[in-house]
């Protein structure tokens, strides 16, 4: 049985008061039942650059507490805010987003995601972003990039400029 389906939020979940005006991640931590809820302010980080940076080696599925791997790539971005990863020569996410890239009036997300995130999905069956492989060397192809995640909407998330993705 997939535990997501075993563990009812609705009866689990207790926002407290000071979580209920501003913007706040809440973070549930579970195997086979509920082990902590935590709830903690969010603010969009401004990513701008992106360096690309390869992660055959990584298999994120799930959301997971540990970190480990994705933190080991976002320390090699060195100037740049944040991480695009590539695996097995295809672009996949940053190192805490999906990545969406527009190409004049259309939006593409990679069809290889290390995470296939829940925005994304919602997104994809709307019909606002099209699955795609994308290889490094398409990105050229695109007039910008956004990243885009449960807590950052298409429309609120910062603009990535082509060029400043580097290698």
């Amino acid at each position: 049985m997939n535990l997501v389906e075993g563990i009812d939020l609705t009866n689990n979940l207790s926002i407290p008061a000071e979580a209920k005006k501003g913007l706040f991640k809440c973070r549930v931590t579970y195997r086979e039942t509920i082990e902590k809820v935590e709830f903690e302010p969010y603010s969009i980080r401004p990513v701008h650059s992106l360096r690309l940076v390869n992660a055959d080696d990584v298999n994120y599925p799930y959301k997971y507490a540990n970190r480990g791997k994705l933190q080991d790539l976002f320390a090699q971005r060195r100037n740049a805010d944040d991480v695009l990863l590539a695996k097995n020569g295809f672009i996949t996410d940053t190192s805490y987003a999906n990545i969406v890239f527009r190409k004049g009036e259309k939006w593409f997300t990679p069809d290889t995601p290390l995470l296939p995130g829940t925005r994304r999905a919602c997104y994809l069956s709307e019909g606002c972003i099209e699955a795609l492989p994308i290889r490094p060397e398409m990105l050229h192809e695109f007039d910008e990039a956004r990243l885009i995640n449960a807590m950052i909407s298409l429309e609120k998330s910062p603009v990535i400029r082509i060029e400043n993705i580097n290698w």
